[in-house]
């Protein structure tokens, strides 16, 4: 059999696409089932189903930002750059898609303190700027998560198709229908426990890669043989751009421009990308600036280590038997990581890639659907056609708003797939269509200062600056010629990545400094307060007070929306929240994450890899050994964050179900969860 026929039979992509997606609707309806009986918290309610009573703990949300920021590209993208631009690439996919979501703390920190209570960030937009800015940044918002899901049904089809002959129009919509049932079964909860089951799975298939490349494999199997394949094939064919043409340099010009560029397009898709707000929403106050901390530093690890591993091997195999060749299209598709898996563990390394690739694929769009979900609910559905919906009419909307856009993923995957747009493509393009709105969706939760008209004027002036010098650049670079291919460039997509986010930060920031505005943030922070609170005399005497009597009527108003701990009164959960909602303690976990996101950026973009860029130097057996030693070792630190820590600091809550489970198997009908009447501690 050729190398470049699939490896897995049809139907092994139809038994993952489907089989797998229907044992998570099954494991869904188990979780769903649980969560009811055992636990205070029922899915069958709006604010459960959307934003998990917003009780979830640190570890749980790091776990699923991890999970929901690992899409296809995530895997196939960066093993693409290794293969390209050696180990230069690995450090800035990873390093270029970090920072956003370290940063986001401090939007985090600020969503608690300035609109405690919104569902999504379009209503705080809408509260502060009105209507107009509404539909200008929804639009960019839906367009947002339009691209990002484009590029996970593309990327999930690309490599089942190439792994298994499965046909692309089938993977198109199966990948998301599938993902659409248990979403709609579990809400947001069980969306993030089967996010952290998805990561458990993700990091020991990524741990078996690592060891069978630099350990096991009779074709590499150990540093020093990575190092002379990698050395060989730079003789041979060197690369553009690289010291001495080398892999094994982070002296590269076309990494380096790709790193700008990842940087610019990934700010895009994390600030205005809804799912990101989610888990912030979700989150306990107390806690949700350290969640974004731990899921970002843990989240590197795996696009470094996992091309590190397959993309350097892609390379290092080229010209072997059972190594697939590799054309410039199947690179833009992602299919390095695939070809490499399947050269060096045959069917079963197909196989393991195959489910990974899923697993990745499925939980980052079971994050979209709930994305937009939210907003189709509150953001089109109850702020234009029903806004006195109630909480049975909210539900329906939402169910039904995760069937609709998971047949619309199908459909813009077909489209792309169609005209020849890759994954590749499309992750280079989102930052010149989308960057130009980043700035003024920050300034508006973060910065009272920011001028409505200048923030809206910086984002549609930016867009149209990013695509205009997108296609200049390319039909200057290109004698005039504007295709997919051309328009694909890295100094174009360059070019207009910095414009569409330089013009749209410029315009905001300057208007906002000439003609400021004075917002006091009391309309954000009464976004859903509930009706009967309104009338309270003291609900205008301090942010603090809105915040607190908030929390405790939200409480009264829905006894669902309990604390995590087990064993803990609504009155207690209520006092518990109203601290956690204190400003003081607010304003202290927003210094933290300015100061923690801010010394971390300029860690991982300039410390580092600045001065081993200009340095030009190659490394040697030595210097390839540390580099992966020590991804590998920041892996399994990501691992314990993320996979075991979870599972720590919800022990009570595990132990009480189990003891209900308990219960019920020797007494039947005794194990049902029954709110205490007093505290008892956890």
């Amino acid at each position: 059999m050729s190398a470049n026929e699939p490896v897995l039979p049809q139907g092994a992509g139809y038994g993952v696409v489907v089989g797998i997606g229907l044992f998570f609707s099954a494991f869904m309806l188990c979780l769903t089932a649980i969560q009811a009986r055992y636990t205070g918290f029922s899915p069958k309610n709006s604010e459960e189903f959307n934003s998990a009573s917003r009780s979830v703990k640190p570890g749980l949300i790091a776990s699923g930002i991890v999970s929901a920021w690992t899409w296809a590209a995530t895997l196939l993208q960066s093993s693409a750059v290794a293969y390209k631009d050696g180990i230069s690439g690995p450090w800035w996919y990873g390093s270029g898609a970090t920072v956003q979501v370290l940063l986001f703390a401090q939007l985090a920190a600020k969503l608690k303190l300035n609109a405690p209570h919104a569902h999504t960030w379009l209503e705080i937009v809408a509260a502060r700027w009105g209507t107009f800015a509404h539909l200008v940044f929804m639009f960019f918002g839906l367009a947002t998560n339009i691209i990002v899901s484009s590029m996970l049904i593309l990327g999930g089809s690309a490599t089942v198709n190439a792994l298994t002959g499965m046909n692309t129009i089938a993977a198109c919509f199966l990948i998301p229908l599938g993902v659409a049932i248990y979403v709609v079964v579990g809400g947001m909860r069980a969306t993030l426990l089967c996010d952290y089951t998805h990561t458990t799975v993700l990091f020991a298939i990524i741990f078996v890669f690592v060891y069978t490349v630099y350990a096991t494999s009779d074709k590499i199997g150990s540093f020093s043989a990575m190092h002379e394949l990698l050395t060989k094939v730079a003789e041979a064919e060197p690369v553009a751009g690289n010291a001495h043409g080398s892999y094994l340099t982070m002296r590269s010009k076309n990494g380096l421009i790709f790193g700008v560029i990842n940087v610019i397009g990934n700010f895009a898709t994390v600030f205005q990308d809804q799912a990101y707000w989610q888990r912030a929403i979700a989150s306990r106050p107390a806690s949700c600036v350290k969640a974004y901390l731990l899921g970002g530093i843990a989240w590197f690890a795996i696009p470094f280590m996992f091309s590190t591993t397959l993309g350097l091997s892609a390379v290092a195999l080229r010209g072997d038997p059972a190594m697939r060749t590799l054309t410039p299209a199947d690179v833009s598709a992602g299919l390095p990581a695939s070809a490499a898996a399947a050269a060096l563990l045959g069917k079963s390394g197909a196989a393991a890639l195959l489910i990974v690739l899923f697993l990745a694929v499925t939980s980052a769009t079971s994050a979209e659907l709930i994305a937009v979900s939210s907003i189709l609910t509150y953001d089109v559905y109850k702020k234009y056609f029903n806004p006195h919906a109630t909480e049975g009419q909210i539900l329906k909307v939402s169910h039904a708003m995760v069937a609709i856009f998971a047949i619309v993923m199908g459909i813009l995957g077909l489209i792309f797939f169609y005209i020849g747009i890759s994954m590749g493509w499309l992750y280079e393009f989102m930052g010149v269509v989308l960057g130009s709105a980043v700035v003024p969706i920050a300034m508006c939760i973060t910065w009272s200062k920011a001028n409505k008209w200048g923030s809206i004027c910086g984002a549609i002036a930016g867009f149209c600056a990013g695509v205009v010098a997108w296609l200049v650049t390319t039909s200057a670079l290109n004698g005039g010629e504007l295709t997919v291919t051309t328009t694909g460039g890295d100094l174009e997509m360059l070019a207009g990545n910095l414009a569409s986010i330089g013009v749209g930060g410029i315009v905001t920031v300057v208007t906002s400094l000439i003609w400021p505005d004075d917002f006091d943030f009391e309309a954000t922070r009464a976004i859903n307060r509930p009706l009967h609170e309104k009338d309270g005399s003291d609900m205008r005497a301090s942010p603090r007070s809105a915040s607190l009597d908030d929390s405790e009527s939200e409480k009264k108003h829905a006894p669902a929306d309990v604390s995590l701990e087990p064993v803990v009164s609504a009155r207690a959960a209520a006092e518990e929240e109203e601290r956690e909602l204190d400003p003081v303690a607010l304003n202290k976990s927003f210094r933290i994450a300015a100061w923690s996101s801010v010394i971390l950026t300029l860690v991982m973009l300039i410390i580092i890899p600045l001065p081993l860029f200009f340095a030009q130097t190659v490394y040697g057996v030595g210097g390839l050994t540390a580099w992966v030693v020590i991804g590998m070792i920041w892996a399994f630190c990501s691992a314990i964050a993320v996979v075991l820590y979870p599972l720590w600091e919800s022990r009570a809550a595990l132990a009480l179900i189990g003891s209900g489970i308990i219960k019920d198997v020797f007494t039947r009908g005794g194990g049902k969860y029954v709110e205490p009447r007093a505290h008892h501690g956890a």
